[in-house]
């Protein structure tokens, strides 16, 4: 068994990921994670669902008070700032509203006033609940996929909605498809997770996985361990890669392109074989002050794990032809790990 190291001095963005999870517990907030929103300025943190308590099903809450979000943003860090932005602000313009403005119709006004396709707004799918409000705290933005003129921007959120005296915790993960236009960044379609329905019974190692407090799953990817649908190699890197890192995953299975983005290529997510981290002990790998040691120590651990295809912003040497390791520019913000069966 691996031996757990000792956390250090309590990361910035994991206090703000406490503070957060303190007022999320007080609404019951169950059965969606993420991390912290990684460039939101002053943003709060959803609280993690790496606790069991966090793992269990969500359920309506005692109180009908919704918590504090902050809008994501990102930083020059990333490749293109006005691809993500643009698709985050697509998705919190849909998903979120004041006491009186549901429904689509007002989602449309609020798309339009982006000077976005209002006709998106019936791709939103668990985006646009029945609700009275709802608040959204996107908790990451990652690349599907990045080329010269089109982009798949996968948007990690977590969702609260109210309906009478009651707030229900909820998110999924979206891609959202962009192409380049005269005037900058269009979106053009989104699509949202759709993890599948959840075992009655979920196996012992999904289970663990749920319950490791130092695994931290978003709404989606929590709903595909509950699906079935996650491979078992998958489940044992991530117990494995436990044993000595804090990692917050942002995709698995849902709301990951099919194929490799600008490819016919069957991606390794859809199948249940791969997942994606974006923060590590605390440290957003996009982030330029985050150590690269720390991001190439994660990688070749997620080698050894049994990953054959290890993707992210350094590229490694290694064994094997082709080599185990690569880099580009999709994967610049966050760490790749896959596997053959």
């Amino acid at each position: 068994m691996t031996r757990r190291r000792p956390d250090s001095a309590v990361h910035p963005l994991e206090r703000r990921a406490v503070l957060l999870g303190m007022a999320g517990a007080l609404l019951g907030a169950a059965g969606c994670t993420g991390g912290t929103a990684r460039h939101a300025t002053g943003a709060t943190t959803p609280p993690s669902s790496g606790s069991a308590a966090a793992s269990a099903a969500p359920s309506p809450a005692t109180t009908a008070v919704l918590p504090r979000t902050a809008p994501w943003r990102p930083t020059s860090a990333e490749v293109h700032p006005e691809v993500k932005r643009r698709a985050v602000e697509l998705v919190e313009a849909i998903a979120a509203w004041p006491s009186g403005r549901g429904g689509a119709a007002a989602a449309r006004a609020r798309v339009a006033a982006l000077g976005l396709p209002v006709a998106l707004v019936a791709q939103a799918g668990p985006l646009l609940p029945s609700a009275d409000e709802a608040a959204l705290q996107v908790v990451d933005a990652q690349y599907g996929g990045i080329l010269a003129d089109s982009a798949s921007v996968l948007v990690v959120c977590r969702q609260w909605t109210r309906r009478g005296g009651a707030v229900r915790p909820g998110g999924t993960t979206v891609d959202v498809r962009l192409v380049r236009s005269g005037t900058g960044w269009t979106v053009t379609a989104l699509h949202p997770a759709r993890p599948g329905a959840p075992e009655a019974a979920p196996p012992n190692r999904v289970r663990r996985v749920l319950a490791d407090s130092r695994i931290v799953l978003p709404p989606a990817a929590h709903a595909d361990l509950r699906s079935g649908q996650v491979h078992d190699s998958v489940l044992a890197a991530m117990l494995d890669l436990a044993g000595t890192y804090r990692m917050y995953v942002s995709v698995v299975r849902s709301g990951h392109p099919l194929d490799v983005f600008g490819t016919s290529r069957p991606s390794d997510h859809p199948r249940g074989r791969a997942f994606d981290v974006w923060q590590v002990d605390g440290h957003a790998v996009v982030d330029p002050g985050t150590p690269r040691l720390l991001v190439e120590r994660f990688m070749r651990d997620a080698a050894a794990a049994g990953s054959y295809n290890v993707g992210g912003p350094v590229l490694l040497s290694g064994s094997g032809t082709p080599s185990q390791f690569f880099s580009d520019a999709t994967h610049h913000d966050h760490v790749h790990i896959g596997f053959r069966a």
